[in-house]
């Protein structure tokens, strides 16, 4: 497996998740949670770069058939921005579906109230979609997901 620290990224309309992995790529933990516009990209931008970040992993919440509805779309458009400002460090997109839905569960197994979740339901998808990555590249030895291309197909 590489080794190197990676940012799990969870972009929403209205809020972005951020984690990070430790440098042997086995836990990832919460950073923050973003107001989606303004700056966002610039923060995940500079926090790649204060970590030498060896890559960044954008959730890709495709519909259920598989489809790129209009979040996904979305966040593939997010992550070309990402990756035209961080080049040459790679962005990956990984299929996040559930994500959410697993976040929102983890935070209710822990006792959490629903009414605090919205602080930290996007750290926590990021968590998720960054341990996923971490996950099959330990288990296929390949690093996941797939590349984002600044170019019109992603």
């Amino acid at each position: 497996m590489r080794t190197g620290i990676r940012i799990g990224v969870d972009v929403g309309q209205a809020r972005i998740g951020v984690a990070r992995s430790d440098p042997a790529g086995i836990l990832a933990t919460p950073v923050a949670t973003l107001r989606a516009g303004r700056g966002d990209l610039d923060t995940v931008a500079k926090l790649a770069r204060r970590t030498d970040a060896l890559e960044v992993v954008v959730g890709l919440p495709l519909n259920m058939d598989g489809t790129r509805g209009t979040a996904a779309k979305s966040a593939l458009k997010w992550a070309r921005r990402l990756q035209r400002k961080i080049a040459p460090v790679p962005v990956r997109m990984l299929d996040e579906r559930l994500s959410s839905v697993q976040a929102h569960r983890q935070l209710h197994d822990s006792g959490r109230k629903e009414i605090d979740h919205r602080a930290v339901v996007d750290q926590v998808a990021a968590v998720i979609i960054l341990e996923t990555a971490l996950e099959h590249e330990r288990t296929n030895g390949q690093a996941p997901g797939i590349a984002v291309n600044t170019g019109p197909e992603g």
